[in-house]
């Protein structure tokens, strides 16, 4: 089997430029502005909507990455996962999608082979169609999608947009970043290994389609920045959210991981962007780098009507058994995030 990881210094969404450093950069870019632009990236959402008529709208969105596990094919099925994960987190239904290629000159086609198969795979059973796509050689084998797809713009899942009594569910466990930076260590035990690559497989689709019959407030998908900064950009500037840590569903040897102090660059990216944001108080140091914890193929998480809420979890557990209610939306406080 030819080693993916061999010429990769960082892998999946922990190779992602930190949210700190994104702002900055995003901050020097001149607004646009479109009455048909529903969605830009100015709110920092998960993908571009662009309204073509009153019951239709395009969402739009790209995401690529270098390798974090040696398998082409299992590596080409979690990148396009990934990034089919955005369009669902708006809301809506995949259409098409264009392959992102960079591929070392020196490597077997074979595994470039591979990683398209895969990739294919998951686009297949997103009921999505492959149109093409874009290669280059780089020194740095990196796969991804350009997604496009179709939603109501009368029922756009924005990330921004909780309600103050609301709760918080999230659809998959965390740690999959420790868990595979302790395999990339030779620390990783074959319980993690398989709970961590299930998954990154798994296409948020199934959990989208049960939430399809709820009034959704909001919703983002968790990704490189981890859960606390995904819940930051959620909270925004008229709500703070409250987790519940204890109620957080993660592979358990991720928490042992962590607790031993296996920690990656791209969490503590994640703690510094942070500071300010939230105070850890007497959680355990285990699980703050869990909600740390970059996450590729992670969950959806997303606000409810608390009427609703219960309801909607045991629906979402049919096919993401391990999902949880793991905090609600107040209005406003001292700092966007607190922790019960």
């Amino acid at each position: 089997m030819i080693s993916l990881l061999s010429n990769c210094t960082s892998g999946g969404c922990g190779a992602k430029i930190g949210p700190g450093e994104l702002s900055k950069v995003l901050s020097v870019l001149p607004a646009f502005s479109d009455p048909k632009l529903l969605v830009g990236f100015d709110a920092s959402d998960d993908a571009a909507v662009y309204q073509i008529d009153a019951d239709t709208a395009i969402v739009s969105t790209v995401d690529f990455f270098s390798p974090m596990v040696n398998d082409s094919r299992l590596f080409g099925r979690i990148a396009a996962a990934n990034a089919l994960s955005d369009v669902y987190a708006m809301g809506g239904t995949p259409l098409f999608a264009l392959n992102l290629v960079c591929y070392p000159e020196h490597m077997e086609l074979e595994a470039l082979g591979e990683i398209l198969s895969g990739g294919a795979e998951k686009i297949q059973e997103a009921g999505a169609v492959l149109c093409g796509g874009h290669s280059i050689y780089d020194k740095e084998t990196k796969y991804g999608l350009a997604v496009t797809g179709r939603l109501d713009p009368k029922r756009i899942w924005r990330n921004n947009t909780p309600v103050p009594g609301d709760q918080l569910i999230l659809t998959k466990p965390l740690g999959v970043g420790i868990v595979m930076a302790a395999l990339r260590g030779e620390m990783a035990d074959e319980q993690a290994v398989q709970a961590a690559l299930s998954s990154m497989q798994r296409l948020n689709k199934y959990a989208a389609e049960k939430m399809h019959s709820f009034p959704i407030s909001a919703c983002t998908d968790i990704t490189g920045f981890g859960l606390l900064a995904h819940a930051r950009e959620m909270a925004g500037d008229t709500t703070s959210l409250l987790l519940y840590p204890s109620e957080l569903p993660y592979i358990s040897q991720a928490y042992a991981y962590a607790g031993d102090y296996l920690l990656t660059a791209a969490a503590q990216r994640n703690r510094n962007y942070m500071q300010g944001f939230v105070e850890f108080g007497d959680t355990t140091f285990a699980l703050q780098e869990l909600m740390l914890d970059p996450q590729t193929s992670g969950g959806l998480f997303l606000s409810v009507p608390k009427p609703y809420a219960q309801e909607l979890l045991s629906a979402i557990q049919e096919v993401e058994p391990q999902a949880a209610i793991v905090g609600e939306v107040l209005l406003a406080q001292d700092l966007p995030i607190l922790l019960r």
